[in-house]
C-alpha cells in the first residue's frame, strides 16, 4: 500500500537524513553525559552542546549562545517562559495575550489565570493579527510579560513583532514569542524584533521530536525566571536535567539546513500552495479561504469548503494525511478557538482544513491531493460515500 501524501507539516516533520546522519555518532560512540566534567567522553559531549548552543544563537540574532536553553520542546519552553517570569516578579502579575496563541500558551496563562494571576487575550482581526496599539493600550503597572506568537500555525498568519517589540521595550515589560511555526520558515531576529524570551522546537523543521529551546535574553535585560524542574541546575539553573546530547545536536543540524535553504525553498512552497489554492478553486465552488491573502507562511494554506463538515471529509481522505488545524487542538475535538477568533461563523470553521506543505511535498502530490479532495468534498455535499474512519464501525 502506498503512503499517504502528507500534507501535515504544520503538525510535525519526518527527520532530514542529513539530521540523522548528524545525530548517529551520539547515540553509542560518543554517548557522554554533557555534565560529566572529569573524562573525555564529558567534555566531547559538552563541546557538541556547546557548538549546537552557538548554531541555535546565530539563527535567531542572539548575541550570546548562554542565552539558549535546552527543553524538552516548544510547550515547555512556553510554560518556562510564562509561568517562570509571573512567579518570579514579586509586584508584577498580569500577563498579556492573544486569542490566537498555541495552546500551550492559552492554557497556562489560564493555569496561571486559576492560581490568582491576572490575564488579558487581545482579540485580533479577520486575517488574525493583533493591533500592536491594543497590546501597548493593555500594559498596566503591574504587567509582567506579552506573549504573541511569531506566526499562526492554523491559519498562517505573520505577527508584527518589531512593532509589538518596541511597545513593550518601552513600557519595560518583557515580551516572549513563541516561534515554533517560524522558526527556520521565515527571518527573524530577536534584536531587531526587541524580543525577550523565544521558544521553538526541532520536530517542527525536520529535527527530532523531544528537544527544544527558549531564547533569554541576557545583557542586563534578562527577564527573572523561576525554573520549572529542579535538580542538578542544569542549564544555568533554568532547566535541571541530563542534556539529550544527540537530539542537541540534531536539532542545530536541522536549523542549520533551514537556514541554508529557506530563500528558496520558501518560493517553492509558496507556488506549491498557491497551486493548491488554484486548482481547488477551479475544482469546486465555494473554496473560501482563511487568514490573510499576503503575509503568511509560505507552506501554509488553510480552506473552508462550504456545505462540508471537516470532521466528515478529513476520514474519506485515505490517501492524503491534512488536519483541521492544531494537533493540541484537533486531540481535544474542540472548533478551533483561532477560527472563532477571526470571526469565523460555526459553519465556516467546521469545514477548515489546514494544508501544510513540506520538504518532500511535489507538484504532483499537489495535483493528486486537490482532486482526491474535490472529489471527496463533492461525494459529502452530496451525501454519497460512507463517513467513517477504515477499520471503525459507526
Amino acid at each position: 500500500m502506498n503512503r499517504p501524501i502528507y500534507l501535515d507539516h504544520h503538525a510535525t516533520t519526518p527527520v532530514d537524513e542529513r539530521v540523522l546522519e548528524a545525530m548517529a555518532p551520539w547515540w553509542r560512540e560518543d554517548f557522554g553525559n554533557a555534565s560529566s566534567a572529569t573524562h573525555v567522553y564529558g567534555w566531547r559531549a559538552e563541546a557538541a552542546v556547546e557548538q549546537a548552543r552557538e548554531q541555535l544563537a546565530a539563527a535567531i540574532g542572539a548575541a550570546d549562545p548562554r542565552e539558549i536553553v535546552f527543553t524538552s520542546g516548544a510547550t515547555e519552553s512556553d510554560n518556562l517562559a510564562l509561568a517562570g517570569v509571573l512567579r518570579a516578579a514579586r509586584d508584577r502579575d498580569h500577563l498579556v495575550t492573544t486569542a490566537v496563541e498555541h495552546p500551550a500558551v492559552l492554557d497556562t496563562g489560564r493555569a496561571l489565570a486559576a492560581q490568582g494571576f491576572r490575564t488579558t487575550e487581545l482579540p485580533v482581526d479577520s486575517d488574525g493579527r493583533v493591533d500592536p496599539d491594543a497590546v501597548a493600550g493593555a500594559l498596566d503597572a503591574r504587567t509582567a510579560l506579552v506573549s504573541v506568537g511569531a506566526a499562526n500555525g492554523e491559519v498562517g498568519t505573520l505577527l508584527p513583532l518589531a512593532e509589538i517589540g518596541e511597545r513593550c521595550r518601552a513600557a519595560g515589560v518583557p515580551f516572549h514569542s513563541d516561534a515554533a511555526q517560524a522558526v527556520g520558515k521565515i527571518p527573524l531576529d530577536v534584536e531587531r524584533d526587541r524580543v525577550d524570551l523565544l521558544s521553538f522546537s526541532a520536530h517542527k523543521l525536520y529535527g527530532p521530536k523531544g528537544i527544544g529551546a527558549l531564547y533569554v535574553r541576557g545583557a542586563g535585560r534578562r527577564p527573572k525566571l523561576a525554573p520549572l524542574l529542579h535538580g542538578g541546575g542544569h542549564e544555568r539553573g533554568l532547566r535541571s536535567g541530563t542534556l539529550p546530547v544527540p537530539l542537541v545536536v540534531g536539532f542545530a543540524a536541522a536549523v542549520s539546513i533551514c537556514l541554508e535553504e529557506r530563500a528558496e525553498e520558501s518560493l517553492r512552497l509558496a507556488a506549491l500552495r498557491d497551486r493548491l489554492h488554484e486548482r481547488l478553486r477551479a475544482e469546486l465552488p465555494g473554496v473560501l479561504l482563511n487568514g490573510p491573502v499576503e503575509g503568511r507562511l509560505p507552506a501554509n494554506l488553510n480552506l473552508s469548503f462550504e456545505g462540508v463538515r471537516a470532521d466528515e471529509l478529513l476520514p474519506t481522505l485515505h490517501d492524503v494525511a491534512v488536519s483541521t488545524g492544531s494537533a493540541c487542538a484537533s486531540a481535544r475535538g474542540e472548533p478551533s478557538h483561532v477560527l472563532r477568533a477571526l470571526g469565523l461563523s460555526a459553519e465556516r470553521a467546521a469545514g477548515a482544513v489546514r494544508f501544510g506543505l513540506g520538504r518532500d511535498t511535489t507538484e504532483a502530490e499537489i495535483d493528486t491531493a486537490a482532486a482526491r479532495v474535490a472529489e471527496e468534498a463533492r461525494k459529502a455535499r452530496s451525501g454519497v460515500g460512507p463517513l467513517r474512519r477504515p477499520g471503525r464501525g459507526g
